[in-house]
């Protein structure tokens, strides 16, 4: 009796948070196949909504309807997943290694960056080629100002504001205002 070997995917492992190559050929052929649906979004007049939409829907994992600006980018979109009534402004990147996972109503400005890839911090490992990602979610109503970055691992509550230029570097909760870097919590959002 031949005993089979229970082979894990580099991509199942790069979803599950453990070293992973991120040169696979499965891997590599995801990341050229987004970057083509990336490149005709790019491509596509902003003032053509049903033609970006149906590049979006095969790009990113939703059905809902979204408003992205050119120019994105993203490493393969189908660990994207996106809310109702997303907009992310232009110059928008999202590495998706692992699950992104926005919200409702969720506005990105301008040059907001989502990784959720990262590499070793010994160098031996680095240049081994070994990369990681862990997921990041975006939780409803957030907005998350210009030029922005959010880290690996990260969660940001319900309602909360991002300010403009701020690094989002661990878990940020609901309903406050967070700035900076690294990005802490300035004060609860006040409600009128």
């Amino acid at each position: 009796m031949e005993i089979q070997e229970n082979t894990i995917t580099e991509k199942e492992k790069m979803l599950k948070g453990e070293y992973y190559n991120a040169f696979d050929k499965t891997l590599l052929q995801d990341r050229r196949k987004a970057q083509k649906l990336c490149q005709q979004l790019n491509d596509i007049p902003d003032g053509s909504p049903e033609e970006r939409m149906e590049i979006i829907q095969q790009l990113l994992n939703t059905s809902k309807e979204v408003w992205i600006e050119s120019p994105f980018r993203c490493d393969y979109g189908y660990n994207i997943e996106i809310g109702d009534n997303f907009y992310a402004n232009f110059g928008c990147i999202i590495l998706d290694c692992n699950l992104v996972k926005i919200g409702d109503n969720v506005k990105f400005g301008p040059n907001v960056q989502v990784y959720t890839a990262t590499h070793p911090i010994d160098p031996q490992k680095r240049m081994s080629g070994k990369e990681m990602a862990y997921p990041i979610t975006i939780s409803d109503n957030v907005w998350i100002g210009g030029s922005s970055i959010i880290l690996p691992g990260v969660i940001i509550g319900n309602n909360t504001v991002i300010g403009a230029g701020s690094i989002v570097t661990k878990n940020i909760p609901d309903n406050v205002v967070a700035v900076g870097n690294p990005c802490r919590v300035i004060g609860p959002i006040k409600y009128n």
